[in-house]
């Protein structure tokens, strides 16, 4: 059984900058693929990042394309979200999910319903 935790949200600014982080328990490979989503009140949940454990085929929402990053340390099975330049838009719950099919399309690949585990969110809050 898989278990993802996230960790690292919280109250910040107006541009300033967030790490999320998620900690995957269980066996992971390189073909598999790690999502972040985020989902704020009254809306639907949103893709935001999707990189494979091996490192490619990474791509953004155009919402957050040049600031935020995705990345993964392997050795730690934990993928991270950098966020910059944060905007009171983007305030919402993150959540990390993991699909074992990573070589989906990347318009496959931003859907939630294609992603098999979820952690269990962090709140990330900007203020203006």
């Amino acid at each position: 059984q898989v278990q993802l935790v996230e960790s690292g949200g919280g109250l910040v600014q107006a541009g300033g900058s967030l790490r999320l982080s998620c900690a995957a328990s269980g066996r992971t490979f390189s073909s598999y693929a790690m999502g972040w989503f985020r989902q704020a009140p009254g809306k639907e949940r949103e893709f935001v990042a999707r990189t494979r454990w091996s490192g490619t085929s990474t791509y953004y929402a155009d919402s957050v394309k040049g600031r935020f990053t995705i990345s993964r340390d392997n050795a730690k099975n934990t993928v991270y979200l950098q966020m910059n330049s944060l905007k009171p838009e983007d305030t919402a719950v993150y959540y990390c999910a993991e699909d074992r099919y990573g070589s989906r399309p990347i318009l496959a690949g931003t859907r939630a319903s294609v992603y098999d585990y979820w952690g269990q969110g962090t709140q990330v809050t900007v203020s203006s």
